[in-house]
């Protein structure tokens, strides 16, 4: 497809954060950018605001004319998010248009690029993003699509016209990330996730060989030390690697290190970012700038200068009676990783979780793990399962998870019952976990601890 062809782009799941990434991105190729989501949030007001039309109700009468019509020159395009059963998604197939996955528009905007993918079970947005930034800053240029809004840019795209470089995540999600064929490729993680899709973590695997294989044969590959994976260049905060962290320290709120790479050692790296697993990240951003020749003292200084991702370890409320985090993590592992970085920094206070559960799926297959990490709690309130695109699981629920948690302060809630419960409680930390529509609860938690303050 020569996407100059197109002059219209219509997106079923826009609200969604890879979703919402295209529409920005096609919105700046001067598209005309509609689409549909089954409910508003601040994600969907803030592309309305930018120019770009959403209508939430699946009745055919709210969709553009232009997309009834038929015209060559629409696009259309869809999140696997979206459930099959969808009425929008089924009309547009009636009418005969070829409906494109987001995985396959990301495979035929970075064909004629220089790519950098990022994959991963965990950690690719944070990794992405600071590579991104790095690029940016150090005046390298990239174009970015993010799976997460970067708080230095506010948004998820990062848009340099005079740039040939893509960086992308590479989602394993419906193997997605088989549509790239990337000029260097980032593995950062591989554990057990997916498994509605994949069955087993053997299959799992092979698909990031497959995907590790599709690199060109001029490219690159840098993993994380210890994944299953042979070959390329190797990074760690822990182990021997090409790049590695020693001397890891806090201060001032934030972690230095210094940076053993091939050229020699760079001294009082800093991160700005909690938890181990983000100086690995950082790490491995460093070795793609580094492999590309940027040099290192302003790969440095654009690390000092990032400031994060929204909902990854997103500081709410920080001072000396109060702290509150919002974070995206959604499988055992991303939970624990989280936790174990919130007690690091906070040693001696309690930690009240409030987690809601993505997916009947993931809930059943990881519910001894989810269980271990959450117990690392003072306390926890699970809400209700976020379902996403699944229907209910026989004997899967949140109250099964429950009884499996090992801490005694523990209760199950309706979310709308989160706000008015947080007033009978002393908290010290307070965190908010989960990839579904656990952020709606933010503000309203903010504003109820502000008053309760005063």
């Amino acid at each position: 497809m020569i996407f100059n062809k197109i002059n219209k782009v219509y997106l079923i799941g826009v609200g969604g954060i890879g979703m919402s990434a295209l529409a920005r991105y096609f919105l700046s190729q001067g598209k005309l950018v509609e689409g549909y989501d089954r409910c508003s949030t601040p994600l969907t007001d803030t592309l309305i605001s930018e120019g770009i039309k959403i209508h939430f109700d699946d009745d055919s009468r709210q969709m553009p004319l232009w997309v009834k019509e038929k015209m060559d020159e629409v696009l259309v395009i869809y999140t696997p998010a979206i459930p099959a059963g969808n009425r929008v998604l089924g009309l547009v197939r009636n009418l005969g248009f070829k409906v494109y996955k987001r995985s396959e528009v990301l495979g035929l905007i970075t064909k004629e690029s220089y790519t950098i993918a990022i994959a991963g079970t965990h950690g690719k947005t944070t990794t992405a993003s600071i590579l991104a930034h790095i690029l940016t800053e150090t005046g390298y240029g990239c174009n970015a699509f993010l799976g997460g809004i970067a708080a230095n840019y506010n948004s998820n795209v990062v848009f340099d016209s005079d740039s040939k470089t893509v960086v992308v995540e590479a989602d394993e999600y419906d193997r997605s990330f088989l549509e790239l064929y990337p000029d260097i490729a980032i593995v950062t993680s591989m554990d057990a996730d997916h498994l509605d899709i994949y069955g087993e973590k053997e299959q799992l695997d092979k698909s990031f060989h497959l995907f590790v294989s599709q690199i060109k044969s001029s490219g690159k590959l840098i993993r994380r030390i210890g994944l299953n994976l042979k070959g390329g260049i190797t990074y760690s905060v822990s182990e021997e690697a090409n790049y590695r962290a020693t001397e890891i320290r806090v201060e001032n709120g934030a972690f230095l290190f210094n940076l053993r790479h091939p050229n020699g050692i760079l001294s009082d790296v800093e991160v700005g970012l909690p938890g181990i697993h983000n100086i690995e990240n950082a790490i491995a951003a460093f070795a793609v700038a580094s492999e590309l020749g940027i040099a290192s003292d302003k790969i440095i200084l654009a690390l000092a200068s990032f400031k994060g991702v929204k909902r990854r370890f997103e500081y709410h409320i920080k001072s000396n009676e109060l702290v509150y985090i919002d974070d995206y993590a959604h499988h055992p592992e991303e939970l624990k990783a989280c936790i174990r970085s919130v007690r690091e920094l906070y040693p001696d206070r309690k930690i009240t979780g409030i987690f809601q559960p993505h997916l009947y799926s993931r809930t059943r297959d990881f519910a001894d793990a989810f269980a271990e990490s959450l117990s690392e709690l003072n306390e926890v309130i699970l809400l209700e399962i976020y379902p996403a695109r699944e229907l209910p699981i026989e004997g899967v629920s949140s109250a099964m998870l429950l009884e499996k948690i090992s801490i005694s302060k523990k209760s199950l809630l309706q979310k709308k019952e989160v706000v008015e419960d947080l007033k009978d409680r002393k908290l010290e930390v307070l965190l908010t976990l989960g990839a579904g529509d656990i952020d709606q609860l933010i503000e309203p938690i903010k504003h109820q601890l502000a008053e309760s303050t005063l």
